[in-house]
């Protein structure tokens, strides 16, 4: 039996593999992020180890797709549960200062034993093609028709991947088919030659062409994760990474990094024009993330235990002392939905939406109660 984890693991590996054949830059950024956390854990192995270790970075990926309305979410939904990817979050773009027909949210493994073992994650997009803000009536109808013509899971791809929810991973030869028809799914996929078509709906938002004009799935992109992100884009100029700024790459802070900060990369022949990478901080509380929406890094305390004296953010408790927890999800959004609309996609999914502060807050409790006892 291959377990759910290594199924994960093993999703991972190849999704990078066929991203890295379509995009021969994507090889030279996880080569060179590689080379970045390598030094790194040996100039400074503790914290490496806060931060969760060489071998889990070096295997850490995270994803975004687009999809074409709620059918295609909730395939998606059963797709990554046969993974131990679970949904996390609702982002809605929708009244975002760039707004956009778009909702959002994250699969990935929720228990922390899942994370370490492998925390792959997918963020996960569905376009809101009813919204009458963004699609008039006639452009709604002709899109829907368009994407329900679409079939991106197929049928022996989503019996598999309940079979893996059932029994917690499949046997060998079934998980190598799963894992293959799970990869041919993210293929690259044809786009429209009808440019009217396509520029309609570019007026609308840019997603809208992106869905509207392609037969399958994109990637857009599969980031991975390095210890030190600035020393990633020193390096990345050395072999032809173009650096693009002003798309949430932060300054350095004189204290511990929180939640995420990415970089994109300009490369020829990228699908969309870039490569992201990104580094991972301390996952904060809402109260955290509040100050941090309105302040950015000025108003954030600069140690740890300023940090979680404030209840600013979250901690592990152990009997050594209190160590961070890692911010798993996605970057917050201008406009996040937040827990409000947690029962609207999880209706909309047909299974439950997990709120991220809540696993959080539930970690932290629970290594308290461990300690105390």
């Amino acid at each position: 039996m291959v377990e759910t984890w290594e199924l994960r693991a093993r999703f991972a590996r190849a999704l990078g593999a066929a991203y890295g054949r379509t995009v021969p830059a994507y090889d030279t950024l996880v080569e060179v992020a590689d080379e970045v956390n390598a030094d790194f854990a040996a100039r400074n192995p503790a914290g490496a180890e806060r931060r969760g270790g060489l071998a889990r970075i070096t295997v850490e990926r995270h994803g975004a797709i687009r999809l074409g309305g709620p059918t295609e979410l909730r395939q998606a939904a059963i797709l990554f549960s046969g993974f131990g990817m679970h949904p996390v979050g609702c982002y809605d773009r929708r009244g975002a200062p760039d707004p956009a027909p778009v909702v959002s949210t994250a699969f990935r493994p929720v228990d922390p034993i899942e994370l370490a073992r492998n925390p792959f994650g997918m963020f996960t997009s569905m376009l809101t093609t009813a919204d009458r803000r963004f699609f008039d009536g006639d452009l709604q109808h002709r899109l829907e028709n368009v994407l329900a013509a679409r079939s991106v899971f197929p049928t022996e791809l989503l019996h598999l991947a309940a079979l893996a929810t059932e029994e917690g991973g499949l046997t060998a030869p079934t998980a190598e088919r799963f894992v293959a028809l799970a990869v041919a799914a993210f293929a690259p996929s044809d786009t429209a030659a009808d440019r009217s078509w396509l520029s309609a709906l570019e007026r609308v938002a840019p997603v809208a062409a992106d869905l509207g004009g392609r037969t399958g799935v994109r990637v857009v992109h599969l980031a991975p994760r390095v210890f030190d992100i600035d020393d990633l884009c020193r390096r990345s100029a050395r072999h032809g990474l173009r650096r693009i700024d002003g798309i949430d790459h932060r300054p350095v802070r004189g204290g511990p990094d929180v939640l995420v900060r990415r970089v994109s990369f300009g490369a020829a022949g990228t699908p969309g024009g870039v490569l992201v990478a990104e580094s991972r901080g301390i996952a904060l509380t809402p109260e955290g993330q509040e100050l941090y929406a309105a302040h950015g890094d000025d108003d954030i305390p600069q140690t740890e235990a300023e940090l979680e004296a404030r209840g600013l953010a979250y901690f592990t408790h152990r009997r050594t002392g209190a160590e961070p927890i890692l911010y798993e999800d996605f970057p917050p959004m201008p406009v996040d939905s937040g827990p409000d609309h947690l029962p609207w996609l999880s209706e909309t999914l047909g299974r439950a939406v997990h709120d991220p502060f809540t696993l959080y807050r539930q970690q932290q409790d629970h290594s308290r109660e461990r300690t105390a006892s």
